[in-house]
Parts: C-alpha cells; sequence; structure tokens
C-alpha cells in the first residue's frame, strides 16, 4: 500500500517532535513497539476511539513511500490492515499538517483534503 497516511498528535508533541526533526512516538506507541498511523479511511474511527473530546490537536499528512520498510501495513484486531512504523518518523515525510477542529458534539472535522 501507498499514497498518504496520517498521525494524530497533540500541538505540543508536535513542538517537540519539531525540535528534534522526528517524533519518538508517543506512550501508547512505545508501549505497542511502533508508531500507530492510520489510512485516511481509518481516521474517523481512530479519533472517535482514541482521541474522542480532545482539544489541541493536530493532524499531520504523510507521504507513506519516504517512510520505506521500516512501515509495516498489519492487522488490528478486527483485522482491518493499519500502517505502523517501527522506528522514529523523521518529520521530512511530512506533506502537511492542520490544527483539527472540535466540533460541539465533540468530534473532530477532518480537513476537507483528507480524501478516504
Amino acid at each position: 500500500m501507498d499514497g498518504t497516511i496520517y498521525k494524530v498528535l497533540s500541538r505540543n508533541d508536535l513542538a517537540k517532535a519539531k525540535a528534534k526533526g522526528r517524533f519518538e512516538g508517543s506512550a501508547a506507541d512505545a508501549r505497542d513497539g511502533f508508531i500507530h498511523l492510520s489510512s485516511a479511511d481509518q481516521l474517523e474511527a481512530t479519533l472517535a476511539k482514541h482521541f474522542a473530546g480532545q482539544k489541541a490537536l493536530v493532524l499531520l499528512a504523510l507521504d507513506s513511500e519516504s517512510l520505506g520498510e521500516r512501515l509495516q501495513w498489519e492487522p488490528s484486531r478486527g483485522g482491518a490492515l493499519f500502517p505502523h512504523l517501527y522506528g522514529p518518523l523523521k518529520l521530512d515525510a511530512l506533506l502537511w499538517e492542520e490544527p483539527l477542529q472540535l466540533g460541539d458534539d465533540g468530534r473532530h472535522h477532518l480537513p476537507r483534503r483528507v480524501r478516504p
């Protein structure tokens, strides 16, 4: 699989990553041994399950091809293939970033340029 994949981060985590030039993962990423990423069609479910109601989030769009062999598509508990990155996320793979807006209903609104 290839194309654009996505990572949801807090603004604070993104600032730390920019200072280092890479994102080394969240606590959940460290626990699982890889950085969790999502395809466009997985984003809404990822946001609802793991980030519901959270403010100050940023969506990173990443060029999956630039991540090389460290990017693996692996089945989740439900059997769907999710992109997992083994090793730090170097920010040279970043295509764009955009703040995620939180609606009154507690759900995040995806940027229009995200195409599932």
